[in-house]
């Protein structure tokens, strides 16, 4: 038992990550409106598509377009929102919502984006950011203007439960979060380790370390395989295909080909010492390229990807407390596996030796 506990802390980590990762629901989110402009001084209705809401059991929805901060330094508990004027509901997931926007808009640029917010009682409070364009009509002319826009955005509910959070470009696909970056984060510990190893070698000359380089590298691979795999179905959703030469993709598949290579290179050498030695030198060389290649060279391009070319990651609603109860045990569950895998692959590797020795014997 006592070098089981962390296996059976490793299975019940990625139980524990596929079932609640996939079973818990997302909170209630806004997946369209329409149309997406409206023109200041007209009264107009939107059509609004919910994801997850109830409209149908509450009783009090309300919804305003809020233009931005606070108008004036000090006025903090007033906003530059306007409150609907009424509400029908269609639906479970679908509602109208009418407003009287006034004729000026709090600003000179003659058009603005304002974000919906949506409170339900049941549902709790939602927003769709800059869901709506509201230009001036060209007939009007006049001073920017704050009157109209003083709705107080107050008494705001709250969501019961445990919920992770809609974001409307990737719906249920966020939870590809557990199991896709989870696995880049075990790859980069199970690399850094053969690597650890990969020294040790050259240092001391055992062939132990070796092994467990070697295994170690063999399993971060198959992670990265996998990785690119979930990537790819990931970016099918979100970027419309699966493979759209990204610099992000372009760099990972050549860091996993650098790694591929060092199994080609170790089956070419015909000495064992000399393929561990030679293995060992390369295994290193490909660490050092797989941090340029994965998180700098990304950074430098315009990039789709999430935390490359100014495009953030881990941010705001992207990764909320509530992900990170999952997502955290999933990068220690997948990793304790990946040990665990690498444990079970340079056993083998030892007793196939052990064998072989016998039989020359």
């Amino acid at each position: 038992m006592k070098g089981l506990w962390w296996k059976v802390l490793a299975v019940l980590l990625m139980l524990y990550v596929v079932f609640a990762g996939l079973l818990v629901p997302l909170k209630p989110g806004i997946q369209s409106v329409e149309p997406v402009q409206l023109t200041a001084g007209q009264q107009q209705t939107i059509t609004v598509e919910g994801y997850n809401t109830h409209f149908e059991l509450g009783d009090n929805v309300r919804a305003w377009l809020r233009l931005g901060q606070p108008r004036a330094e000090g006025d903090e508990g007033i906003d530059t929102a306007l409150l609907s004027t009424s509400v029908q509901v269609l639906g479970q997931q679908d509602v109208a919502l009418s407003f009287d926007v006034p004729a000026y808009l709090p600003t000179s640029d003659g058009a603005a984006r304002a974000s919906l917010i949506i409170d339900n009682p049941v549902d709790g409070a939602f927003v769709l950011p800059g869901a709506i364009i509201i230009k001036q009509a060209e007939a009007l002319a006049g001073p920017p203007s704050s009157q109209g826009w003083d709705a107080q955005i107050e008494n705001l509910s709250a969501s019961t439960g445990v919920t992770f959070p809609f974001r409307g470009l990737l719906a249920e696909t966020i939870r590809n979060q557990y199991f896709h970056v989870s696995l880049w984060f075990a790859l980069m510990i199970l690399m850094l380790s053969a690597a650890v190893y990969a020294v040790r070698y050259l240092i001391s000359g055992k062939s132990e370390f070796d092994r467990r380089s070697e295994a170690l590298t063999k399993v971060g691979l198959a992670f990265g395989m996998l990785g690119l795999v979930t990537g790819m179905v990931w970016a099918n959703f979100t970027w419309g295909k699966p493979w759209s030469g990204d610099v992000k993709q372009n760099m990972t598949a050549i860091a996993l080909l650098i790694y591929l290579a060092y199994f080609v290179l170790r089956a070419s050498v015909a000495s064992d010492q000399q393929a561990s030695r030679i293995g060992a030198a390369y295994n290193i060389f490909a660490f050092a390229m797989l941090i340029p290649l994965l998180y700098i060279i990304p950074r430098m391009r315009a990039s789709l990807h999430p935390g490359a070319g100014g495009n953030p990651g881990f941010g705001g609603e992207d990764l909320d407390s509530t992900m990170r109860m999952v997502f955290y045990p999933g990068i220690i569950g997948f990793t304790l596996v990946g040990v665990w895998l690498a444990q079970l692959s340079w056993r083998t590797a030892r007793l196939k030796r052990k064998i072989q020795e016998q039989l020359l014997s």
